[in-house]
């Protein structure tokens, strides 16, 4: 079975790393761009079959490494 997690700063962090981006993007002629939050992903293959128990196991990996949850958020999309 195939998942991605999505992490991303919470909006109430700043991202200085998101601000040179955006800074950056403008400096190149992209003046459309109004903000950037830059974050990470990752793509999992997980044994087993059950989509319920797979997204649990990923969400506690998440919690226990993939993610600082002080700071971040994740998103868990299984994709089957």
């Amino acid at each position: 079975m195939k998942a991605r997690v999505t992490v991303t700063l919470k909006t109430s962090v700043l991202d200085p790393q998101g601000k040179a981006i955006e800074g950056a993007l403008k400096s190149l002629g992209f003046g459309g761009v109004e903000s950037v939050r830059q974050g990470k992903v990752f793509d999992l293959e997980v044994a087993g079959s059950d989509k319920a128990k797979a997204e649990a196991e990923i969400r506690q990996m998440c919690e226990k490494l993939l993610a600082n949850t002080v700071i971040e958020s994740y998103r868990v999309e299984i994709a089957g």
